[in-house]
């Protein structure tokens, strides 16, 4: 079930990458939910995800403090 929750939390992420808000809000619930080694799974995915996208580099800062305390 985990499994499915992180390609849920990538597909609704990939939908709303057209607004930094909701994009925000969405990885924000997103952290919160998965796994720890889901999270760090998360900020790889986004660093390759956000490469083409320099508005949404923000984010990444939000999973990456995460990934620390974990």
């Amino acid at each position: 079930m985990a499994r499915a929750m992180f390609e849920y939390t990538k597909t609704v992420l990939e939908k709303v990458s057209f607004n930094f808000e909701l994009f925000n809000k969405e990885l924000e619930k997103a952290v919160t939910r998965l796994l720890p080694y889901e999270v760090k799974e998360l900020y790889f995915w986004l660093q390759e995800f956000t490469q083409n996208k320099p508005d949404l580099h923000k984010c990444l800062s939000l999973v990456e403090s995460k990934k620390r305390s974990v």
